[in-house]
């Protein structure tokens, strides 16, 4: 298994998620911005509200064994992931496959 890309103390994973957050809701030119699942980093994942470091690893060890093919995929490779959570996530840009969570997606 690959070591984390920052260690897990608290300050850090609490910095990397609030500039992840910044750089997700800020954009460019003020937009929210898309964050693809499929090649989020780490601390990219960690900085979306709802995702802990537990739900980031898992995404992480699911995506490994190829890329997700949908919200369905996801939700159904990744324990704790449901519906209300992929809605959450797309409300705050990320995509699979370049695509939003919609209820119709899963």
């Amino acid at each position: 298994m690959r070591p984390p890309l920052f260690p897990r103390h608290p300050a850090v994973t609490w910095l990397a998620r609030a500039l992840g957050g910044v750089v997700l809701a800020l954009g460019v030119f003020g937009h929210a911005m898309a964050l693809e699942i499929n090649t989020a980093t780490e601390a990219q994942l960690d900085g979306l509200r709802g995702l802990g470091p537990s739900s980031t690893a898992r995404i992480l060890k699911a995506r490994s064994a190829g890329s997700f093919t949908g919200w369905s995929d996801l939700m159904a490779r990744v324990k704790g992931i449901k519906p209300a959570t992929a809605a959450s996530l797309s409300a705050q840009g990320a995509t699979v496959q370049g695509q939003p969570f919609t209820p119709e997606a899963r």
